[in-house]
């Protein structure tokens, strides 16, 4: 059961930012827009900011010290392709990571073209005319027999809308609060992260705190399909140390198993990562912060790799040691993804306490 939900110690402000952020749309591959709303909001509390040619944004508190530490998230969501438009003007997909068709049937949705945005739907047949036959099978939802329904009447009518191959398509569904301190909205994976990540930064502007390093505050393109954006600017920054932020499975929900996926629920603090990639000596510093911070804290582990952008980093340049913290969610991938505002902010103050932890001198060597 998740703990009560607690006075939230962050201004209401940026729970406005997170809303907004949440709510604008962010598509593997065409990340910009969500990239601009938060590298304003992230100006002020960084010294300098710079992209790469991907996308990837970074704000840098320090940029002049040699040590180099970076918090990450990734900035991306899963969508769809326009990639087929048939005489008809019905519009056929190819998936843009790993989005799951099974949701799908009637849902709104948003087709971004040339000329700006065109509402659509998943259209989907009434259940008595799929179950007509007297032996019939109920028809499932595939990549294969999934349409939108935009109101045009033929190919013509579609493509005068600014609609074309390759026109990326997201869900409209957004923001919402329920009970008991629990939020919704898609693509929580990831951009709770770069909220986090954000009011980390934010956090130290306005605590005044000064750090022994540069501090790299990184909103990583791509993730979706293969931690892309975190490879290019792991290369790029050549950082000491990376603390990696992204969300986990919230196993108490039905048909999930916890044999498989351990023991991990919403309000019960985020995940620490075991893992080949999470470097052990980190790990433990961030244990013992959250210890000595009474920041509560759930474990997991990995057989081999994370399947997060920690694995980018950790195996970059020369190697990186780096830590994956993780907020438990629920039902990943879909349009209501769910968490919990104490695992929001105990993540942030976890992140936060472990940077002033940390120093160049923090010897991480195993031997």
């Amino acid at each position: 059961m998740a703990r009560a939900v607690k006075k939230s110690f962050l201004p209401e402000s940026s729970y406005q930012f997170l809303r907004n952020y949440i709510n604008n749309p962010s598509p593997t591959g065409f990340e910009s827009s969500g990239q601009r709303l938060w590298m304003d909001y992230l100006r002020p509390n960084v010294d300098e900011m710079f992209t790469d040619p991907y996308g990837t944004a970074v704000g840098v508190v320090n940029p002049k010290a040699n040590f180099k530490v970076v918090i990450e998230a990734h900035a991306d969501e899963i969508s769809w392709f326009v990639n087929y438009i048939t005489n008809e003007g019905l519009i056929y997909l190819k998936r843009n990571g790993g989005v799951d068709h099974q949701i799908a049937p009637s849902m709104r949705v948003v087709i971004h073209g040339k000329k700006g945005k065109v509402k659509a739907v998943f259209g989907w047949p009434a259940i008595h005319t799929r179950m007509a036959a007297a032996d019939a099978k109920d028809t499932q939802p595939k990549v294969d027999n999934l349409f939108l329904d935009c109101g045009a009447r033929s190919k013509k009518e579609v493509e005068a809308l600014g609609v074309h191959i390759g026109s990326v398509v997201t869900y409209e569904d957004g923001y919402d609060e329920l009970a008991h301190g629990f939020l919704i909205g898609r693509a929580f994976d990831n951009r709770i992260g770069g909220f986090m990540i954000a009011e980390v930064a934010r956090l130290l502007k306005e605590q005044k705190k000064k750090l022994p390093f540069a501090l790299y505050v990184v909103n990583a393109v791509q993730e979706e399909i293969g931690l892309r954006g975190a490879e290019m600017i792991a290369r790029r920054i050549k950082p000491d140390v990376a603390i990696i932020t992204d969300v986990t499975h919230d196993s108490t929900t039905p048909m999930i198993n916890k044999f498989i996926e351990g023991d991990c629920s919403c309000g019960n603090g985020p995940a620490l990562c075991y893992g080949p990639a999470v470097h052990n000596k980190l790990l433990n510093l961030v244990q013992d912060v959250a210890s000595s911070h009474k920041i509560p804290v759930q474990l997991r582990a990995v057989s081999r790799s994370t399947g997060t952008d920690t694995d980018s980093f950790a195996y970059a340049n020369d190697g990186c040691p780096s830590v994956l913290i993780s907020i438990p969610l629920r039902y990943m991938h879909t349009t209501v993804e769910m968490l919990h505002k104490n695992d929001i902010e105990n993540t942030i103050r976890l992140m936060f306490n472990t940077l002033l932890k940390l120093t160049p001198k923090t010897n991480l060597s195993y031997f």
